[in-house]
Parts: C-alpha cells; sequence; structure tokens
C-alpha cells in the first residue's frame, strides 16, 4: 500500500521503519521538512516529503504529531489521498505536560480523536497510542504465538477500521476493538489499558475497566 506518516518521532519513526521493511510505499513528514529527515530516509527508503503532500495518493494516513500540533495541520491535507483512506490517530492529550488546555476536550467533552477528526474533517482510526515505540520494532510476533501482543483500535468507519487492524496483523500484534470513537476515552492516557502489554483476552479486560473520568493531572 502507498502510506504516508506524519509525524517522524518515535512512533512515527518506528512506524516508517517496520512498514518500509513489509514492502509498502511510505512517505514520512515532519515540521521541519524533508531535509531533516535524510537519514531516515537513507536507512528505510521511505520518501520524505512536505506536510501537505504526504497524504497524496496515500491509501492509509498516520498522524503521529502533539495533540496541540493538530490545528496547524495544512487545510485540506487528506484532499488528494486515494479514495477511502484509513487515517490513523495515535495522539495523546497532556494538558499539564506539553499541550495546554484544549476547550474541545475539556469543555465539550470530546474524546481526544474525536476532536482530531473535526480539525481533520475526515474520520479518524484511533491506535498506536497507548504502544511503547521500541515495541513497534521489538514485539512484533507471528500470529498464535503465546506473547503476541494486543492494540486496542477504536473507529466509526468499519471498512477503516478492519484496514488498520489488518495492518496491525501484518506488523505483528493482534488487536481489540474498542468501539467506537467516541468509546475511545477507553483508551486514553491512565486507563488501564494504556501502556499495557498483553494480549487480547487482558486488553479486552482493561478496556471494560476504564473509567471516563479524568484525573485532575490529565486535566487542564
Amino acid at each position: 500500500m502507498k502510506i504516508g506518516i506524519i509525524g517522524a518521532g518515535n512512533i512515527g519513526g518506528n512506524l516508517t521503519r517496520r512498514l518500509t521493511a513489509l514492502g509498502h510505499d511510505v512517505s514520512v513528514a515532519n515540521s521541519r521538512g524533508p531535509h531533516t529527515l535524510t537519514a531516515l530516509a537513507e536507512e528505510t527508503g521511505a520518501t520524505p516529503v512536505p506536510v501537505r503532500e504526504a497524504a497524496r495518493g496515500a491509501e492509509v494516513v498516520v498522524i503521529t504529531i502533539p495533540l496541540k500540533a493538530v490545528p496547524d495541520l495544512p487545510p485540506g491535507l487528506l484532499d488528494e489521498a486515494a479514495d477511502g483512506v484509513a487515517v490513523i490517530d495515535t495522539g495523546n492529550y497532556y494538558p499539564r505536560q506539553r499541550d495546554g488546555r484544549i476547550a474541545g476536550i475539556e469543555d465539550d467533552g470530546l474524546t481526544e480523536s474525536r476532536w482530531t477528526e473535526r480539525h481533520l474533517g475526515h474520520p479518524v482510526i484511533k491506535a498506536f497510542n497507548g504502544t511503547y515505540a521500541q515495541d513497534i520494532l521489538d514485539r512484533p510476533r507471528p500470529a498464535d504465538a503465546p506473547d503476541r501482543l494486543a492494540l486496542p483500535v477504536a473507529g466509526d468507519d468499519d471498512a477503516a477500521k478492519s484496514r488498520v487492524r489488518a495492518l496491525i496483523d501484518a506488523l505483528g500484534f493482534d488487536t481489540v476493538d474498542a468501539g467506537g470513537l467516541d468509546d475511545s476515552w477507553r483508551q486514553q492516557p491512565d486507563t488501564p489499558v494504556y501502556g499495557l502489554r498483553a494480549g487480547v483476552e487482558a486488553v479486552t479486560k482493561a478496556l471494560s475497566e476504564a473509567s471516563p473520568e479524568r484525573k485532575p493531572e490529565f486535566r487542564g
């Protein structure tokens, strides 16, 4: 597939490494410009591009940037993506550590990914937000391996969700359907599943034990 990755930090960089190794055509962008991605491009064979071009022709687009930077993405970012593009949002809301107070989340009660979706004007699938970046490189396992990790995946677009889950399976991880995007609070920071290294059964249980109440340290 043609895949665009916006954000070349720990998650974005390691997804670039794994997805190119699987044979996908990956374009990668960051806020500092393609010239800063030369080393990653040489290592992986990915194509460094400006942010506005990252989604061009892409069947999957990964948005893996600080939440506060989402409103700064170029308008019409997804206009030239492939029909039915699946957009993965890996974002988390850290109001005190990084993002500042976001009214749509705090006052309107939007989940982090619903807020991101509204800025993008396109449905998103929430995945990888609670995954350790190094696990993307170190912890893939074959299907049915007893120590295979499972990742929660939330979203409203069933076709896009299926594509994302299949991609995660190809990366070497199981998935658990975490419900629609309005249910994605179950995998936000400080929930039982966030950062959990476990299989399908434990991840499913952790999702069911989540509380929608944000602790004070995760409120702006």
